[in-house]
């Protein structure tokens, strides 16, 4: 079969390592009934070991003549591949009569790795886990503790509604191209929703946008519009502070506030 080349629009970086592969397929402890949905398979490197595995695979799938060869390669009653950009994808449509909810897996493109991270965030309600390889400061960034350099928004926003772990790092050789970073893969598990107290989700993601629209300034300053010095204070949070000082914990008292 011709080779593919990588296209950067699509920001392709193929994963070529078996090993680095099959120490993540032994991550996610598979059973063949699980409902699994993989972003970006590319040249089919994890795809090969998931049909395998499983009873069916689902994938999502933008570039076309990666598209043509999945078809071609592997058997429609083992894999169902979804043509489109996985930034508008509705993954809850997969999840339909899926008692034990979604996993999602995949390499996910550099280039749009952060938003579709929020994207996938808001399915959070019909996912069981999802498995990522991303950018290592990414991931970094994923799990960062307040008041490091690495917090921010992602941060933020992604601890308020999963658990994660870093699993695995994975060195620029693993992919053809070589990419000019290093890579890491990531285990995002939802919470609970008993666990999720923010009152309003909507005014709590805007305040998190606010505070780090402007993270080098004070909160006194950032937050200005929403709150005085004085309140920040009763709040237990000092007027001096800068949006990466603050806890996940401080923002949804920060937004509950507001009503």
């Amino acid at each position: 079969m011709p080779s593919h080349v990588a296209r950067k629009r699509f920001g392709q970086n193929f994963l070529v390592d078996r090993q680095v592969v099959a120490r993540i397929v032994d991550l996610l402890a598979l059973h063949t009934d699980d409902r699994v949905v993989e972003i970006g398979p590319g040249l089919g490197a994890l795809t090969g070991p998931l049909v395998r595995l499983l009873d069916h695979l689902h994938v999502v799938e933008i570039d076309r003549e990666l598209i043509a060869r999945l078809l071609r390669e592997f058997p429609s009653d083992r894999l169902t591949v979804h043509a489109g950009d996985a930034l508008a994808f509705d993954f809850a449509r997969l999840a339909v009569d899926c008692r034990g909810g979604l996993r999602i897996v995949g390499n996910l493109p550099y280039n749009i790795s952060t938003p579709l991270l929020f994207h996938l965030a808001g399915f959070a309600d019909c996912v069981r886990d999802m498995h990522f390889m991303l950018q290592r400061e990414v991931v970094e960034r994923m799990v960062a503790e307040p008041g490091s350099a690495a917090f921010g928004r992602l941060s933020v926003m992604l601890q308020y509604r999963f658990v994660m772990e870093r699993l695995l790092d994975v060195q620029p050789t693993a992919f053809r191209p070589e990419p000019r970073v290093h890579s890491a893969v990531v285990r995002l598990l939802p919470r609970a929703a008993a666990d999720l107290s923010a009152h309003d989700a909507v005014r709590f993601a805007g305040l998190v946008a606010a505070a780090f629209a402007q993270r080098r300034k004070m909160l006194r300053n950032s937050l200005g519009g929403l709150f005085d010095e004085t309140r920040l204070a009763e709040l237990g949070i000092a007027p001096t502070s800068r949006a990466e000082n603050l806890s996940v914990h401080d923002y949804v008292r920060l937004a509950n506030s507001l009503q």
